[in-house]
């Protein structure tokens, strides 16, 4: 386990906030196609203005899958629209459009659901993970997830609408690091706590792990919480399979036995980098981290 420093990206959804407001609007009553047809057209200009963003999707498809160079640049442009489509699928659903999801390993998230104790879920940046807090019922049990606090005031207002439907919080990562003190308490009323596992923020100690053929370094939060409040964790990938249909695949990540507690997190750590990995080769086109995740 190691320190680090900030990575490279915002986490905000882009656009203006009467753009993604007009994005509900149009939802209403316009055929989703439509949109992703006119989205088709716009992708090229971000890959030629957002260079970083570019260059970062580019490396991940020639270095880390092994595609030849034409290959890459339209597995990017590929990728973009994936992700345009993942986006404007969000907007849809504050709409109130519906997609057919099917929930592959549910009856593990029941099990714990009707256990006293709390538990967490580890996500992370492919597919659509908020879709999962609209379809994995919670009523015994209040989901407390937590957010980058930079998002726009429409996304965060459409998302609490949402979850104020499912029973989810929204604990915002906070500078002096409070959201820590709300996640403990969660945790304690034996309620589950949603936290990434892909990106280092809110902390900066990570465990590097063996990934898509070279080391990356994964935030060790949310092993180290699940390890020191001795609970349950699930990793939950919520993916796109076609224009109207999603899976939620559930795996288990128990704790496993070991000499001392740091080595837990450690070994933790790597089934989640390992189950992302089977994930990524499987979906190569969702992967939403567009930064250099290989620093």
């Amino acid at each position: 386990m190691e320190n680090t420093g900030k990575r490279e990206w915002s986490g905000k959804t882009d656009g203006q906030t009467w753009m993604l407001k007009s994005l509900i609007f149009m939802f209403k009553w316009m055929n989703i196609r439509i949109l992703y047809g006119v989205m088709a057209c716009v992708i090229p200009f971000y890959m030629i203005f957002s260079r970083k963003a570019y260059k970062a999707a580019y490396s991940y498809f020639r270095e880390r899958h092994g595609c030849t160079p034409l290959k890459s640049f339209i597995n990017v442009y590929l990728g973009q629209f994936t992700f345009g489509q993942v986006i404007l699928d969000r907007f849809a659903f504050y709409a109130g459009k519906r997609f057919d999801i099917k929930i592959y390993g549910n009856e593990q998230y029941l099990e714990l659901i009707e256990q006293e104790k709390g538990f967490i879920m580890t996500s992370s940046h492919v597919g659509s993970y908020e879709l999962a807090g609209y379809h994995l019922k919670a009523t015994s049990k209040s989901i407390n997830a937590i957010a980058f606090n930079g998002e726009t005031e429409t996304v965060k207002k459409n998302r609490e609408k949402m979850f104020d439907h499912h029973n989810i919080k929204i604990i915002p990562v906070m500078e002096d690091m409070s959201h820590l003190f709300a996640i403990n308490s969660a945790l304690s009323e034996g309620n589950i706590v949603s936290i990434p596992g892909d990106r280092l923020f809110g902390s900066n100690k990570y465990t590097k792990c063996m990934f898509l053929g070279k080391e990356a370094k994964f935030p060790l939060g949310p092993f180290a919480t699940a390890v020191q409040r001795e609970v349950p964790m699930l990793a939950i990938f919520v993916m796109k399979e076609s224009i109207k249909r999603y899976s939620i695949i559930v795996k288990r990540i128990d704790i496993p036995a070991c000499e001392n507690r740091r080595e837990c997190m450690a070994a933790m750590t790597r089934e989640f980098a390992a189950l992302l990995e089977g994930i990524v080769n499987r979906y190569p086109l969702q992967w939403f981290n567009y930064y250099n995740f290989w620093e």
